[in-house]
């Protein structure tokens, strides 16, 4: 056992992921699940009668005074009349950006409908705006060919308000429910059949509450047993990106900024190249982006939304091999440079990230080792020849490629000119044809953290299979816990001194007190160097980390 020093730890909390947590039954046909892997890319609408005061959707109910309550059902509603709603834009905008699918919220927590329904005055049909804002959407998805997805919540505080929930709340709701459970289980039935039946085939469906979920769930297939449904039955990490690889279909939702409805003051977006990076991460890892938006009260989107997705949209229109119908690679990376692998092809897509300052014109070199060319490799960058170079007519931009003892070496040129003023900040991608793997990477996980009775961290990994290395070093690296609500977004890792490993089994690192942060929550990984290639494990997390 070595000693490092870097942290001190008061109060360790076992990490039980979030990612199985809502997770039931799983009747979604695989054909539907693969088509989610195919896609890769979606749209995340959310929008309630509240976007009017530019707060949190829907969580201002709880804990409320009845006098805001009050205020909130029977005022709000009467200036929800927004003039600028065009669902064929943002489809639009979607549709550019690479997006395949819609998320949509039909009904968020305070239970206000944006369709015309049967079960409850508070809706969009009881305002100025009377139309049907879910049918809009519909049709414009329909016309624009992107699949129609509904988010809904069975959760509804203005309901439970009514039926005697005085205190909204959500720690306990369902129990404080209890006196009108068969009423509550009637209303929610009744609406997501009204959703299943009345706008034709609905592509993919979003759960977002534990309350009567196996119902809505029932409901959902029982009207359209071809609905996706995603939360609710497959993992869904809110806020974050899953810390592995995973191999079942995923769905990572996402805020642009750090409200899920629009924020008109106060809030921070993320770069055009923050995005795009999550995008490649997640498709590294086997999953989904869903990137959610938030039109304002009248409709439309600001500016900071649009002008993020449009920059998505020119990469995505170079790139869109290395988005759609691809699968991950042995590794996910090597260090900035991210993989993937065309789904039934043996092409692998390279992108090159964090070089935001690579000049137009300029030759950059890198050595891969996962990967090694065959007697009938190719190689290009996605979206140019690299025969011209504009006016740099002596500048040779092709790619070239090269097997070295150390790996492929490859060789490429930023050539085509995407910005006026030739610079452009977001990833390159290498396109790698009739590639091989060039190695068998090793199995381990990340397994716990344990405080120790001296007051010290012990973190351990599982070495479950080496590959076909001849050396190998293990050690951890530790961040603040990383949430898409977090103005500084996507920290970089710390890593610990590395340690040679020589068999299989658990190993354990345990850690001392140094100099370090204080933090009410970091994740952390194991990290295995094989023949110098570094292969990162699954991130766990640990509360309350605090300095004495």
């Amino acid at each position: 056992m070595r000693i490092l020093c870097f942290l001190v730890f008061l109060l360790l909390s076992p990490f039980v992921s979030d990612l199985n947590a809502q997770i039931g039954a799983n009747h979604n046909k695989p054909e539907r699940e693969e088509w989610l892997k195919d896609a890769g890319f979606g749209m995340f609408i959310h929008w309630n009668v509240d976007t009017q005061l530019g707060i949190v959707i829907s969580h201002s109910l709880v804990g409320a005074s009845p006098d805001y309550v009050e205020r909130y059902i029977n005022e709000l509603p009467k200036t929800f009349d927004p003039k600028d709603w065009n669902p064929e834009r943002l489809v639009i905008l979607a549709k550019n950006a690479g997006m395949k699918y819609i998320m949509f919220t039909t009904k968020h927590h305070a239970g206000f409908c944006m369709w015309d329904t049967k079960t409850t005055d508070f809706g969009v049909m009881n305002t100025p705006y009377k139309k049907d804002i879910v049918r809009q959407y519909v049709d414009a998805c329909r016309k624009w060919g992107l699949a129609v997805g509904f988010y809904y919540s069975p959760e509804d505080f203005v309901f439970a308000y009514r039926n005697g929930m005085k205190d909204i709340t959500r720690n306990d709701h369902w129990e404080k429910a209890k006196p009108f459970h068969a009423k509550y289980k009637q209303f929610v039935e009744e609406q997501c059949k009204e959703l299943m039946t009345n706008y034709g085939p609905v592509d993919l469906f979003f759960i977002d509450s534990d309350v009567l979920r196996e119902e809505v769930k029932a409901t959902v297939w029982k009207y359209q047993p071809n609905c996706l449904i995603t939360r609710g039955v497959l993992q869904t990490p809110e806020q974050y990106l899953p810390g592995e690889t995973l191999t079942t279909a995923w769905e990572s939702n996402m805020t642009m900024g750090t409200d899920w409805s629009y924020k008109p003051t106060n809030d921070h977006y993320k770069s055009g190249t923050e995005l795009i990076n999550v995008l490649i991460e997640s498709r590294a890892k086997g999953g989904s982006y869903l990137l959610n938006i938030g039109p304002t009260q009248w409709g439309d989107l600001n500016e900071g939304q649009q002008g993020r997705l449009m920059e998505i949209g020119a990469w995505h229109f170079i790139n869109h091999e290395a988005v759609h119908n691809v699968r991950p690679w042995i590794v996910r990376n090597e260090g900035d440079v991210w993989f993937t692998k065309q789904k039934d092809e043996n092409t692998v897509f390279a992108y090159l990230t964090n070089m935001p300052d690579w000049p137009r014109g300029q030759r950059r070199t890198f050595l891969l080792k996962s990967v090694k060319a065959t007697g009938s490799t190719e190689i290009s960058v996605l979206g140019q020849t690299g025969n011209i170079v504009e006016y740099q007519p002596a500048n040779d931009g092709k790619a070239r490629f090269k097997q070295t003892p150390e790996g492929l070496e490859i060789s490429v040129v930023r050539a085509q000119r995407i910005y006026n003023n030739h610079k452009w900040p977001n990833p390159i991608v290498v396109k790698l044809k009739n590639i091989a793997p060039a190695l068998e990477p090793a199995h381990f996980r990340t397994v716990k953290a344990e405080k120790l009775t001296n007051g010290n961290l012990k973190l351990t990994a599982d070495l479950t299979k080496p590959g076909n290395g001849n050396n190998y070093r293990l050690g951890f690296e530790y961040r603040p816990v990383q949430s898409s609500l977090n103005e500084e977004f996507n920290q970089k890792w710390t890593e610990t001194d590395i340690y040679p490993v020589a068999k299989t089994g658990e190993q354990s690192l345990e850690i001392v007190r140094g100099n370090i942060r204080s933090y009410d929550e970091i994740e952390y990984r194991a990290i295995l160097y094989q023949d110098g290639l570094k292969i990162e494990g699954n991130t766990m997390k640990i509360s309350q980390l605090k300095l004495e």
